[in-house]
């Protein structure tokens, strides 16, 4: 019987795992078979360099390669992908970490691990959206960051006012002063009986809180046109007939949770948001904590604002919140809506109804 001659070089039918800890100006790329650590090594940070390395070094091998996620974003993942390897992210917070790992860090230590993690099958990748997906969130990201940015420069507006003992005139109600009102902008730009260097500095917080108004603008302009297109005018129309919604809130949600139907639970979707609290359970003891740090926090303020609007609107949330606020102080009986509120998104996005007001769960 003639026998079969095997390429010795050929890793054909073999899967190799490689764990990348990506940085600015180099990789730590460890690749790991079944049973053994091939290689460790540090590369330049180029998805096509390590492909034609993997490539030629193993060749016919079945590439799985996983990284932290960080300041590189999907970017990697989606160009190793087009290269053929298979590629995950994974949330630095899922990786566990040993005291001896954290008092011996290094870059290579990092990679062995998670090419190990992958080996094992103990890595929970997260969510990797399409490219305009993406660019939609940073759009949407960008305007909660201006809205905030607006906001410190209100602040230091207010705390300079303070600080030289000036006294914003009564005929400005809070709501003038928040918004940042035509005449109480006036009247900053000419405060009666002060310097002409302290004018000046308020000035300068000015011209640049200006600007900062013109750009969130811009980007509220910008977020009402993408939701009209044809990705997202269904479903933002249907969250629109939830009480508190507004545009900005319906596309923040859109953008950020993608396509609910990836959400194979609602308590999974909870723990993406953020509305889920913190937990420690230990013999017949348990305790029930904050609220969880990870998730979107853009989405947990703009649900917790839309639920006290629902419990005015809706006649079982506002049922619901009165039986809630006989045993718990009002700020945690309205997260308890705000999840329910979430609930009701989801059942809104998968079935593709209105809100029904009045409906008790």
């Amino acid at each position: 019987m003639p026998s079969t001659k095997v390429n010795p070089n050929s890793f054909s039918g073999q899967t190799l795992y490689v764990g990348l800890d990506v940085h600015k100006k180099n990789w730590a790329v460890s690749i790991f078979s079944d049973h053994h650590e091939l290689k460790t090594m540090s590369t330049d940070p180029n998805p096509d360099t390590l492909a034609k390395f993997l490539l030629r070094n193993y060749p016919g091998a079945d590439f799985r390669a996983v990284y932290e996620a960080g300041f590189s974003g999907f970017g990697t993942c989606r160009e190793l992908k087009s290269l053929g390897i298979a590629c995950q992210v994974v949330h630095p917070a899922d990786v566990p970490t040993t005291h001896k790992e954290k008092i011996q860090k290094t870059d290579s230590i990092d990679s062995r691990k998670l090419a190990r993690m992958l080996r094992n099958n103990e890595i929970s990748s997260i969510h990797i959206p399409d490219e305009e997906l993406e660019i939609d969130r940073s759009l949407i990201r960008q305007r909660f960051n201006l809205s905030k940015d607006l906001t410190r420069q209100k602040i230091r507006v207010r705390s300079m006012l303070l600080q030289y003992g000036i006294e914003i005139p009564e005929r400005f109600s809070k709501s003038q002063y928040r918004s940042w009102s035509k005449p109480y902008m006036e009247w900053l730009r000419d405060i009666p009986q002060v310097s002409a260097q302290l004018q000046q500095v308020i000035n300068n917080y000015l011209e640049t809180g200006l600007v900062l108004k013109k750009q969130l603008l811009d980007a509220t302009r910008q977020i009402q046109a993408l939701s009209k297109t044809d990705r997202y005018k269904r479903n933002c129309e249907l969250l629109l007939s939830t009480p508190g919604i507004s545009t900005l809130v319906a596309m923040n949600l859109l953008v950020q949770l993608g396509d609910i139907h990836r959400f194979k639970s609602f308590p999974e979707l909870c723990n993406y948001v953020g509305i889920a609290p913190t937990m420690h359970s230990s013999g017949e003891k348990s305790v029930t904590g904050k609220l969880s740090n990870r998730g979107r926090k853009s989405i947990k303020i703009m649900l917790v604002e839309a639920s006290w609007v629902a419990v005015r609107k809706d006649p079982a949330l506002t049922l619901c919140f009165n039986e809630l606020a006989k045993r718990m102080n009002k700020n945690k009986a309205i997260i308890k809506i705000a999840k329910k509120l979430l609930n009701r998104i989801r059942y809104i996005l998968i079935n593709q109804t209105p809100y029904e007001l009045g409906v008790i769960e």
